[in-house]
């Protein structure tokens, strides 16, 4: 199944990596511009489930790389037993600095709370998207907590250190 979901997917799209690691595990490496056809593409084969959206910083390469996990998800059927087990890795890179990409929640409607997970914690707008409201984090941060750049023991000082102390008495 997988070398032939490979070879389809190179025929119809041209900005596309794919590497079979394993039996089990396709990575398929798309432009940003083209990730919801790719997506869109995907869900109509049958992978169905949206498993997880992450993100990494690449603070050196000035990227944020997101991933997706997508599997199929038909219970009892025989003939797409390989299709349930294949786990296929969709990764895109876009840029630091305006960070910015559009919702995949009309394609597979939970990635709406790894969207605003994503958001709070490191600053990626999802364009479309229909609440992204904090999900996590009840304060503002300067830079988004997760990002490499922000500097935790700064923050632990400034908020932390103007706490103060309470002495107990000793009876």
């Amino acid at each position: 199944m997988n070398e032939s979901l490979k070879q389809e997917l190179e025929s119809i799209f041209k900005n596309i990596k794919i590497i079979i690691p394993e039996e089990t595990r396709t990575l398929i490496t798309v432009k940003k511009e083209d990730l919801l056809s790719i997506l869109k593409f995907l869900k109509e084969k049958e992978y169905n489930h949206l498993v997880l959206v992450s993100c990494v910083d690449w603070i050196e390469e000035r990227e944020f790389e997101l991933v997706y996990i997508l599997t199929g998800y038909i219970q009892g059927d025989e003939e797409h037993r390989d299709q349930e087990r294949l786990h296929l890795i969709v990764k895109i890179k876009i840029s630091r600095e305006n960070p910015k990409l559009q919702t995949i929640t009309g394609i597979y409607s939970n990635a709406e709370p790894y969207e605003r997970e994503i958001h709070e914690l490191f600053g990626i707008h999802f364009e479309g998207h229909p609440r992204l409201t904090p999900l996590l984090l009840e304060r503002d941060y300067e830079i988004p907590p997760f990002r490499k750049d922000f500097d935790t023991r700064r923050y632990v000082s400034d908020v932390f250190d103007k706490i103060p102390f309470i002495q107990l008495e000793k009876e």
